[in-house]
């Protein structure tokens, strides 16, 4: 027996998504569900689902979405680990999975920067990490660009906007985010990163406040698409 079937014994591994036992040489989702995995293939098919979300409230060069969300399905299993239960390497997992496939798709090889959708100060410190910090470097490392998450700030502590009505998400979403390091994006091409786009409130709020800053064009990627 070795040494990981050891360990494996005393500690075992879940898969994240069905919660099953993993064997020796997976890791995080289990072959079985990533295989069942509701791919979006967007960026492939030139899909343009994720810029409709947004159409005529924000400009996105290009958008897309690794998964589709689905209650109760298997990428709802994932995200709840992710944000609520600390199993960060989802999120490391997931930006391996996606920016593998954007780097060589020409589209997403102008990207000069990746940014991640931020948390307010005091939800960061309770939940310990930003959830879509990891999704967001693994794909600015293989797109091989440069990370930043210290240009937008969320100044307005807001409750989850997943029981939310479109409405009260969109008013919700004023006036929730304000800019710093504005240099660090004039003239660039930002790949903004989120986990869920349901009615693209939230991203047409930071898309807004990035939109202060000349001459700068927006792409957006998120971990799915409700």
């Amino acid at each position: 027996m070795g040494l990981q079937s050891v360990i494996n014994l005393f500690c075992p591994k879940v898969c994240y998504a069905c919660l099953n036992l993993l064997d020796d040489n997976a890791d995080t989702i289990c072959i079985d569900c990533r295989h069942d995995l509701p791919v979006t293939n967007f960026h492939f098919d030139d899909n343009d689902a994720v810029k409709k979300v947004l159409y005529g409230r924000a400009k996105v060069e290009n958008g897309t979405a690794l998964f589709r969300f689905e209650k109760k399905g298997l990428i709802q299993q994932l995200i709840h680990g992710l944000k609520y239960k600390g199993y960060e390497n989802i999120g490391f997992i997931l930006g391996n999975w996606l920016g593998g496939e954007l780097k060589d798709i020409e589209a997403y090889n102008a990207i000069d920067i990746v940014i991640p959708v931020p948390l307010h100060k005091k939800k960061l410190k309770k939940r310990g990490f930003n959830q879509v910090a990891k999704f967001g470097q693994q794909i600015a490392k293989i797109i091989d660009t440069e990370y930043n998450d210290d240009v937008l700030v969320k100044i307005t502590n807001t409750n989850s906007q997943t029981t939310k009505s479109r409405f009260t998400r969109w008013t919700n979403s004023n006036e929730l985010f304000a800019l710093k390091n504005m240099d660090a994006i004039e003239n660039k091409h930002i790949l903004l990163v989120d986990d869920i786009i349901t009615t693209g409130a939230t991203l047409e709020a930071c898309i807004n406040v990035l939109n202060q800053v000349r001459n700068i064009k927006i792409s957006i990627a998120t971990m799915a698409i409700a």
